[in-house]
């Protein structure tokens, strides 16, 4: 009982994921774009003291400016928003693929293959250097440098 309840809740997920309803307000709730895409006109033309325009250019620059940034970017968007959303949908799912049925395939593959070398290479080295490096060390345990300043 306790299963099946368990498996009806993850279908109710998996669908939840797909059929999820959308934020309308807040369309960047990771910020993902928060230093990037805000540009106002005032972070892209302005006028230092002393050298300035008449004010009816001046409010008619920043209407011109803020309106067709809004309306050019609605109109991409609605022109490319849905085939580019189409293109990167593609995209994404074909590096989920790769990664899900190749690349961590690989790795586990690769990791499997050297615990083996890795236990040969280890009992190599444990065999033929550790007595090696441990004559070494008596060998040269003993030596004393005495530094002298000569005038």
């Amino acid at each position: 009982m306790a299963e099946e309840r368990t498996e009806l809740e993850e279908r109710i997920i998996i669908k939840d994921q797909h059929t999820k309803e959308i934020d309308l307000v807040d369309r960047d709730p990771k910020h993902i774009n928060e230093d990037v895409v805000k540009v106002d006109f005032e972070d892209v033309i302005a006028e230092p003291v002393g050298t300035y325009s008449f004010d009816g250019v001046w409010k008619a620059s920043y209407t011109t400016f803020t309106v067709s940034k809004y309306w050019c970017y609605r109109l991409l968007s609605a022109i490319l928003g849905i085939p580019l959303a189409v293109i990167w949908g593609f995209l994404f799912a074909l590096i989920s693929f790769c990664h899900i049925w190749a690349v961590v395939p690989c790795i586990k593959s690769y990791l499997i293959e050297i615990q083996c070398v890795s236990r040969i290479y280890s009992l190599c080295i444990h065999t033929f250097c550790d007595p090696f490096f441990e004559a070494l060390s008596k060998i040269c345990g003993n030596v004393r440098v005495a530094l002298r300043k000569e005038i």
